[in-house]
C-alpha cells in the first residue's frame, strides 16, 4: 500500500496506490494526509477499505502531478552525518550522537518538482535520504520498541543543500544552506511500516546526476537506525504526527570533492527500494 497525494501545488488530493498499481480516490475517508490523518488511524481505514474493495479508481490519476505524500508537516528534522563513510568524506569523524538542524517545513515539494537553484548559490549538493513520518504524538520515549509504535510509515526524501549558504557564508549554521525553497522534494509515496518486509535497517538507495550514479548504499549503514533517532529525538522535542525526519544521507556527494556540484539544467534521480522513485530538474531562480 502506497499513500500518494496527486493534483496540481495546494490543490492535492489524497489518494492510494494498491498491490496492482491502480490509484484509488480515498476522499470519502479524508480530506488530506496530513498529520490528523495519521493521529486518526487513517492508514488503517485506508487498509480496511482496499481490503473491502470500496475505493473507486481515481480517473486519468496517472497523468497528473504527484505531489509530497504528507501535507503540511509541522517540522522537518534532519540528521546530519549519519553514515560513518559520509562522515569521513566531509573531514569529520563519525559521531557519537545524533547531529540534529531543521528544515524550514515549506521546503517539502513534490518528488519530480523542479528544484529551484537560490541567487548567488555556488555549491548546490545532493542527498539521498530515508524520511521518516511520524504517526503519533512522542515524546521521553524508554526504548527503540516503542519508538517504532509512532513511526507512520517512511518515504524517499532529498534532502538539497547549498554547502556554501551551510558552511561559508552563515558562519557553520547548517539550517541556512538546507532551507531555501524546493529544497526538500519527497516522496512519491507514503509506505506504511508494516508494508516494509524487513524494516528499515535493509534498504538499498541511490542517487544519480545526468545519468551517472553517486550514492549507492544501504540504510543497514546507517550509525544512528531510524527507531533510534526517533528515541533520541523524543527526549529533546515532542514529534508530532506528520513532522518528518530526514535520517542523513551515504557517502557519494559533491562535498566530497570527487563530484562537481549541480548546475541549471542537471538532472538528479533518486530511489530507494519499496518507496519510489525521485526525478528533478535543476533551475535557476530567474527563470522560474
Amino acid at each position: 500500500m502506497q499513500l500518494m497525494r496527486v493534483g496540481p501545488a495546494g490543490r492535492e488530493r489524497p489518494a492510494v496506490r494498491d498491490g496492482e498499481g491502480v490509484i484509488r480516490d480515498i476522499t470519502s475517508l479524508t480530506d488530506d494526509i496530513d498529520g490528523a490523518f495519521l493521529a486518526d488511524d487513517g492508514i488503517a481505514q485506508v487498509r480496511a477499505a482496499l481490503e473491502a474493495g470500496t475505493l473507486p479508481a481515481l480517473p486519468g490519476a496517472e497523468e497528473l502531478r504527484v505531489g509530497a505524500p504528507v501535507a503540511r508537516p509541522s517540522a522537518v528534522l534532519c540528521v546530519g552525518q549519519n553514515y560513518a563513510a559520509h562522515a569521513a568524506e566531509s573531514g569529520s569523524e563519525p559521531p557519537t550522537a545524533p547531529i540534529i538542524f531543521f528544515k524550514h517545513p515549506n521546503t517539502v515539494v513534490g518528488p519530480y518538482d523542479d528544484v529551484l537553484i537560490p541567487p548567488g548559490a555556488e555549491k548546490v549538493d545532493w542527498e539521498v535520504e530515508l524520511a521518516i513520518v511520524i504517526g503519533s504524538r512522542a515524546s521521553y520515549l524508554q526504548n527503540t520498541e516503542d519508538a517504532a509504535r509512532h513511526i507512520a510509515g517512511y518515504a524517499v526524501s532529498h534532502d538539497v543543500s547549498e554547502r556554501a549558504y551551510q558552511l561559508d557564508v552563515s558562519g557553520g549554521q547548517w539550517s541556512k544552506g538546507k532551507s531555501c525553497e524546493t529544497f526538500n522534494p519527497l516522496g512519491p509515496w507514503l509506505v506504511p511500516a508494516d508494508d516494509l518486509p524487513e524494516g528499515p535497517q535493509a534498504l538499498n538507495l541511490r542517487s544519480r546526476v545526468n545519468g551517472e550514479d553517486r550514492q549507492n548504499s544501504s540504510t543497514a549503514d546507517m550509525i544512528f537506525g531510524a527507531h533510534e533517532l526517533v528515541r533520541h529525538l523524543s527526549h529533546y522535542l515532542t514529534l508530532e504526527p506528520g513532522d518528518i525526519i530526514n535520517t542523513g544521507t551515504p557517502q557519494g556527494v559533491a562535498l566530497s570533492g570527487r563530484f562537481p556540484y549541480l548546475e541549471a539544467g542537471d538532472v538528479v534521480e533518486l530511489d530507494i527500494d519499496h518507496l519510489g522513485h525521485q526525478r528533478q530538474l535543476l533551475r535557476d531562480t530567474r527563470t522560474a
